[in-house]
């Protein structure tokens, strides 16, 4: 009797189109693909494009984590997901960045602070100059209190530079070991951002400078290239111990499916001769004669 009487009751219920929970959910794509996003929320974390921002900012923007999946809702990266919820941290990897009214003047910031980031091996830095803070990547050595550089000019006799300081290539000596590299002058460093890491600069040729990554491959770019002196921080990155299969969870990765599958020849060692030197600069060509 209770019953039949309850589901008497549950039939009569009506859903209103202004209910609570349907305005909260908006689902993406007309065909329902694609997983829900409250709406209501003032949490930067629902936006999809949460790392484009209008102004930069220093303070640590919250991040929704993906899973290993697309807009689609499907997995495109395995291993992905769970972990430790991370803030993520803008980085300026574009060091010459000048301020308003003072394009082409050398300038000096102080390290603040350097610290741990969730998101990446290098550790970072908090650096103030003029009117403006950013994130840098820190160097090895590099601790609060320090002055460092940063200097587009290129001058006839190649500098002393610190480490910490920011140079074009053509105004660094030969052999000065580099990190945080660009490959097109003015775009912000591409390669040599991982802990403790370097490349060297092996040679200038014809306003071009010569650069040898960690891997061994060669890169020949504009002599105007900025980059840091010295290597980047967290050098034992490489050494830590995991310990245990939590720890690996902790950092968002998730176990293998534990197929057993044999190694093929792609597993075993092989002598490959080092690639060809990689070119970023349109040289002109020579039309023989």
């Amino acid at each position: 009797m209770a019953v039949s009487c309850l589901t008497r009751a549950l039939r009569s219920l009506t859903v209103s189109q202004n209910a609570p929970l349907l305005s909260q959910i908006s689902v993406l794509g007309a065909a329902g693909l694609g997983r829900g996003f409250v709406t209501t929320t003032p949490l930067d974390q629902n936006n999809r494009f949460w790392k484009i921002r209008e102004k930069y900012t220093i303070r640590p923007i919250g991040m929704k984590k993906t899973g290993g999946r697309d807009h689609t809702g499907w997995i495109r990266t395995h291993g992905i997901g769970g972990g430790h919820k991370q803030r993520y941290r803008i980085i300026d990897f574009q060091r010459l960045r000048y301020e308003p009214q003072k394009e082409g003047v050398p300038f000096e910031e102080k390290v603040v602070e350097v610290r741990y980031d969730p998101c990446r091996s290098a550790d970072i830095a908090l650096v103030a100059g003029g009117n403006r803070k950013r994130w840098i990547i820190a160097t090895e050595k590099m601790q609060a209190g320090d002055v460092i550089k940063t200097s587009g000019v290129i001058g006839r006799m190649a500098v002393s530079a610190n480490e910490g300081d920011a140079y074009p290539l053509g105004a660094l000596p030969v052999g000065t070991l580099i990190n945080n590299l660009e490959v097109q002058p003015g775009k912000g460093s591409e390669y040599i951002r991982a802990a403790g890491t370097s490349g060297v600069l092996l040679r200038k040729v014809n306003g071009t400078a010569i650069v040898q990554l960690p891997s061994k491959l060669q890169v020949q770019v504009q002599e105007t290239c900025m980059v840091t002196v010295g290597r980047v921080s967290n050098i034992d990155h490489n050494k830590r111990i995991i310990g245990k299969a939590g720890r690996n969870r902790w950092l968002g990765k998730r176990p293998s499916s534990g197929l057993w599958q044999r190694k093929g020849g792609w597993a075993g060692r092989k002598i490959k001769p080092l690639p060809p030197m990689k070119i970023f600069v349109n040289m002109p060509s020579v039309i023989p004669k």
